[in-house]
């Protein structure tokens, strides 16, 4: 009976070790500042959604923030006219699919956005313009800062 215990405790262990190490969490902050809609597709929009597919296939999870700042707001107003980006015939035609894009980030990947609200005031962007998906933050530095603290990993999309 002692050698049946030894072995369902060792099967145990075996069990727990594999479900912690596939089982960690994995946390990424996108530091989110091109205005460029070919970077914001491969790297953002199709490259996020491969490291949280990636991820998947491997039993973890990435969690995702992603913080608007610089030249990015103007992927995320829904309407144009009223904003500094009313000119800009390439964001108009593409507008309707970076949304649908954007929202299936949030709404199946469970991505964050979070937008600076000093540079949102900056530009003259009314809140009621921002994608409702997208969170006000004080700044983009502190948010930056406080998802670092909080362990996730930086990277930047320039």
């Amino acid at each position: 009976m002692e050698k049946k215990f030894r072995y369902i405790i060792l099967i145990v262990l075996v069990f727990l070790s594999i479900g912690k190490s596939f089982g960690e969490e994995r946390k990424v902050v996108i530091d989110l500042k091109t205005g460029d809609i070919k970077k914001l597709k491969i790297y953002l929009l199709s490259g996020l959604s491969n490291m949280i597919e990636y991820y998947k296939n491997n039993l973890t999870d990435l969690k995702a923030v992603v913080v608007i700042h610089g030249d990015a707001y103007k992927f995320f107003i829904k309407d144009l006219k009223n904003s500094p980006y009313a000119d800009d015939k390439v964001l108009k035609k593409e507008q309707k699919e970076l949304y649908q894009r954007l929202k299936t980030l949030h709404q199946i990947y469970g991505v964050r956005f979070e937008m600076c609200d000093i540079g949102r005031k900056a530009r003259k962007i009314p809140k009621g313009s921002i994608y409702p998906f997208v969170h006000l933050e004080y700044s983009a530095g502190v948010s930056l800062i406080n998802w670092q603290n909080k362990g996730y990993a930086y990277l930047p999309i320039h």
